[in-house]
This record gives structure tokens, C-alpha cells and sequence, in this order.
């Protein structure tokens, strides 16, 4: 509703001083990832490092973020401390529906603060505050602390980084309203190397709605699809750790270092076992209806006269993958608390949980000791985990600090780069194939759900390398659309590029909403030319060997045609920028 043109704020940490702006571009980018994009090409360096203090944190969201059911999701765009690129991460919580709030679409941080501080904005001023007494505190602690400080609540998001992301982490995170995060490729570091500590967004302003009833009624047709039709119900149910026995049943669920893709144990930590056992209630997004966000409980004693402490922790399919399938650990119990260390610490679990995978099978092949990894890492052994937990979300070695930079990092200095276990970054959790491991490899955010490469893999026994590779590109193109509105990729089937459209019209957008599919592809172009502008090769890009040992439900990985989706995707990325 704001025409042609977006409303963005431009904050210098190191001055103190910043501006409102008004930049044009709302028909070639959309918002979100695309706006995101735009922006880095104005306010990036792409040929300087990624901790340089002029290079931005760029937050963005859409033009239906809070006009629409589940269009909840926020663009946080940044160089990488993990590669050195331009990369995005997507993240939830109040933090879109705040941001839309204050009457802005993009949020610019440039330069370092002088200090450990925390940036506040609402929609009628902006400010930088010096908080030295926040070093060292855990991402909760910190929220804690930072409630009690900034007046308000309702429409208010607090993003914060743990001492990972003070300490430099690559796989560091942003933790967001406790639930939620920006998780991937080292966006905590983005913030901890600008002493920035958190970000508080006050959304205090009206949210004009269109006052034609065509919005009215589009909307409670929307709603309607999303809680009625029984489309999300897997999300609200038992939440996307209902993949588990799905993706064992098809050898497709990483187990112990990837060493094997199925295991009779899943069921202790199957979703229906999460549900039935540890699940303490739903919690959704602004703007969602769903509740997809499932929150467990996990205690521990702390008398002999049973006296336990109680702790919340929010768990997914892809954290307890990573913390327990990929670590073989099979008690949910165990997982919950692993996933609590990491959560305090601001890391990424992801990456960390497949960190320590590659850490334990090092240390069954003798590259790496005890003396590194500060307690006898084994499959299966949970206390052991713990404690490597503490010491790795602390940096407490040069062991982990390593590791902590990615997984690859360590394995150059220590081996075993055959069974690391990273396609761009560490692995998410689909051994389904070649097409996926192609998809995340060389992906533009080295995600899952960068495209449906996992999807493809299920639904196509056959190797045929060109329909899979425009699969790949078209279901990207896609993809970069609705992350530019931005909608929640949970979302993807019913918001059809139809539906998109008549939500679109109903704000206005008219000229938008008839050129859905080029604009699509143009956000892809743009992101792709900023990707590589900063230095991403996808032709240089290795699959580990440990890709071409495994078996899925179609037999052995084939290397010849993983290495032709390789060359022939790499060809149509650089297609894509006009290369």
C-alpha cells in the first residue's frame, strides 16, 4: 500500500545517526528477499570481508506481512562469516508483523558500535543503546534482562545473540522472540562483530487495511484454507518431526555421521513419541493460525528428594535430526537438553549437531582426541554430548573455535574431510539422493527449501539430469517469490500464484500481481548476480565423499549422474546471473 516504492530506515551503529528513505522498486523486487537483494547492491561491498564495519545487516519483509495468514517470515540479509558471501537467513516470531508496525519494509544496520549495544526502533524513533553488562549472557538471560528495560510488549520482537555470536561463530545465530531464529551461515557473528547485541523492534504504529470488502472476504477465504481444509493440520499436529519414520522407512534419514540413512530406533525419538511424552503446548508466529511451533519439556533433578527444574525448548524435525539421529542419540529427553546448551549459547543447532557428528567419527579414526574435544565423544553418549555442548557454545578451545567456523574448516586442519558431512553448509536432514544433495550444495542459501530437491528425489526414480535440473531452477524461482512476500514456505501449496495474485490486488499492488512468474525470475537473476558479485564459484563446489557411500530407498548413490546434476546446475546458476 505503499505504491511503487519501499520505506526503509538507514542506521550508522558507529555515528549514532540515522535516516528514513523511500526507494524505489516495488514491481521489480517485490519485498523481502528480492528488496533485500536490491539493497545489498546499494549499501553492500562485495569485495570487502565479511566483518568489515561498513558492510549492512539488512532486514526486510513483504508487501502482504501482516495483511495475510502465515505472510509471518522476515529477510535478514548479510555477508557471511561462513563463506565470505552474500547469503540470507529466514526467521519468525513477532519479528515481521513488529517490523510492519513501525511503517517500515527494510531496516539498514552499517558500521561497528564502540561498545556492546542494542538498537531499538519503533515507528516514531530510532536509538542505540550501550549495554556492556550484556557480554557473555545467554540468549534467554538476555532477553530476561532486555523486557525489563524497553517498555512494552504486544507487537514487540527482541533479537539477540548468545555468546557464540559474540565470540565470532560461523554458525552462531540469531535467536527471536525465544522460539524462533535466524539460523543459518553465521548471521550471529554478522551482529556480534558490529557490538551489537540485540535488536528491539516496537511495533506501535496503525496498520491501515484497505477498505474495500474485496480484502475482507479474500482474507477469511484464505483463512479459511489454511485451518479449515485440513492442509496445515500435519504443521499444528505432531509438526514436522512427523518426518522422521517417513524419511527412515525411505533410507533417507542421516544416521551417526551419515554412516547409515535408517535405523529400529527411531521410535524413541519418533514425532509421535515427542508428542505423546514431552509436548507441553503450541506457539505460532504473528499472523499465523497454525501453531506449528511445538514446545517440549524436559526436567532435571537437583535434589536427591526429587526436586527437578522444569525447561521449555522448542524442538523440530531438523533439530532432532541433527541432535539425535545424526548423533545416535535416541532419548528425547537427551535431545531436548542438548538442544536447550546450544539454544542458550546462540548457536546454530543445526550445524552444530552435525559439527559433532563429524567430531565423533574423527575421534573414532584417531585424527582428533579427547584433548580437543574435552570429553570421549561416542555415538549414543549423551553426557558426553552435554558436555561437549558447553565447551563448544563457549569456544572454550582452539578445538572449537574451529569447528565452530564450519565443519570443512576443521577438517583441513585436523582430516577427515571424506566424512564431513556439509553440502555448502552442514547438511540438513534429507539423504534422499542426488538431486537434494545437489540442491543444497550449490543452492543460493544452501537450504532444504531453496527448492523441493528432496521432494524430487521421492517422487522420480529415474536420472534424467535435465528435467531434474529445471525442476530445480523453476521451483527456485518460485521459492524466491514467496520469500519475497514473505510467506511462510509451509505455505507454499495454498498460496498459489493465482491466489498471490488477488491478495496482492486486494493492497493495490495491480501491476505486481500481473507479473508474478518474470518477476519471480527476475528476484532470482538479482539475488544470483549479488551472490556471485561476492565471490560464489558454483563450479568450484565439492560434495563430500561420503554423498556417494550411502544407500537410500533406490539403491546406491550413482557418482556419475551426481556429478552431472553438479555441472549441469552449476551451468544454469550462472545462466541465471548472466554469466
Amino acid at each position: 500500500m505503499n505504491g511503487d516504492h519501499f520505506n526503509v530506515l538507514i542506521f550508522d551503529l558507529a555515528t549514532g545517526k540515522g535516516e528514513r528513505i523511500q526507494v524505489d522498486g516495488r514491481d521489480q523486487v517485490a519485498g523481502g528477499s528480492g528488496l533485500a537483494a536490491l539493497l545489498f547492491t546499494r549499501y553492500g561491498q562485495p569485495d570487502a570481508s565479511w566483518d568489515s564495519p561498513g558492510q549492512p545487516l539488512i532486514f526486510t519483509i513483504g508487501p502482504l506481512s501482516g495483511y495475510f495468514p502465515l505472510m509471518s517470515k522476515t529477510i535478514y540479509a548479510f555477508k557471511s562469516p561462513y563463506h565470505n558471501q552474500y547469503t540470507e537467513s529466514h526467521g519468525g516470531g513477532r519479528s515481521a508483523m513488529a517490523l510492519r508496525l513501525t511503517g517500515l519494509d527494510a531496516l539498514v544496520l552499517i558500521g561497528r558500535s564502540p561498545t556492546l549495544c542494542f538498537f531499538e526502533v519503533s515507528g516514531t524513533h530510532f536509538q542505540v543503546r550501550d549495554c556492556g553488562f550484556l557480554w557473555g549472557q545467554d540468549v534467554f538471560e538476555t532477553g530476561k534482562i532486555l523486557r525489563r528495560m524497553s517498555k512494552g510488549s504486544g507487537h514487540r520482537s527482541i533479537l539477540r545473540i548468545g555468546p557464540a555470536g559474540e565470540n565470532g561463530a560461523a554458525i552462531a545465530g540469531i535467536n527471536v522472540d525465544t522460539y524462533r531464529h535466524f539460523g543459518r551461515l553465521g548471521g550471529g557473528a554478522a551482529m556480534g562483530v558490529k557490538n551489537l547485541k540485540a535488536i528491539i523492534i516496537h511495533g506501535d504504529a496503525i496498520l491501515p487495511l484497505p477498505k474495500e470488502s474485496r480484502y475482507s472476504k479474500l482474507f477469511a477465504e484464505v483463512h479459511s484454507q489454511v485451518t479449515d481444509s485440513g492442509m496445515m493440520k500435519k504443521y499444528h499436529d505432531l509438526g514436522t518431526p512427523a518426518n522422521l519414520k517417513t524419511l527412515n522407512d525411505l533410507q533417507s534419514l542421516p544416521w551417526r555421521n551419515l554412516q547409515a540413512t535408517a535405523d529400529e530406533a527411531v521410535d524413541g525419538i519418533s514425532g509421535e513419541r515427542f508428542a505423546d511424552e514431552a509436548l507441553l503446548r503450541n506457539s505460532a508466529c504473528s499472523g499465523c493460525p497454525v501453531g506449528c511451533i511445538h514446545v517440549g519439556f524436559v526436567r532435571e533433578k537437583f535434589m536427591d528428594s526429587h526436586r527437578y527444574l522444569y525447561r521449555q525448548v522448542s524442538y523440530d524435525y531438523e533439530t532432532i535430526f541433527s541432535l539425535g539421529t545424526m548423533l545416535g542419540v535416541t532419548d528425547r529427553s537427551a535431545v531436548l537438553t542438548l538442544l536447550d546448551l546450544f539454544e542458550k549459547a546462540g548457536m546454530d543447532a543445526m550445524s552444530a549437531g552435525v559439527a559433532l557428528a563429524w567430531a565423533t567419527e574423527a575421534t573414532e579414526k584417531g585424527l582428533v582426541s579427547v584433548q580437543e574435544t574435552l570429553a570421549p565423544l561416542t555415538f549414543g553418549d549423551s553426557a558426553s554430548y552435554q558436555q561437549a555442548a558447553n565447551s563448544f557454545g563457549a569456544g572454550a578451545n582452539d578445538f572449537y573455535r574451529l569447528l565452530g567456523q564450519g565443519t570443512l574448516k576443521a577438517a583441513e586442519v585436523y582430516g577427515g574431510r571424506d566424512f564431513a558431512c556439509v553440502l555448502g553448509q552442514e547438511m540438513a536432514g534429507y539423504a534422499t539422493g542426488e538431486v537434494f544433495f545437489t540442491a543444497q550444495a550449490l543452492g543460493f542459501r544452501h537450504s532444504h527449501l531453496d527448492s523441493g530437491g528432496y521432494s524430487y528425489d521421492q517422487q522420480h526414480a529415474n536420472q534424467d539430469v535435465n528435467a531434474a535440473v529445471e525442476f530445480l531452477v523453476r521451483d527456485e524461482a518460485s521459492r524466491a517469490f514467496m520469500t519475497s512476500m514473505v510467506a511462510c514456505l509451509f505455505a507454499r501449496n495454498v498460496y498459489t500464484d493465482s491466489l498471490l495474485a488477488d491478495c496482492l490486488q486486494s493492497l493495490g499492488y495491480e501491476k505486481l500481481a500481473a507479473t508474478l512468474p518474470e518477476c519471480g525470475r527476475n528476484i532470482q537473476k538479482i539475488r544470483w548476480q549479488t551472490r556471485i558479485a561476492s565471490g560464489f564459484h558454483p563450479e568450484s563446489i565439492t560434495i563430500p565423499k561420503r554423498f556417494r557411500e550411502i544407500t537410500t530407498w533406490k539403491g546406491p548413490i550413482d557418482p556419475q549422474y551426481l556429478q552431472a546434476l553438479q555441472t549441469e546446475y552449476s551451468q544454469a546458476i550462472l545462466s541465471l546471473a548472466g554469466r
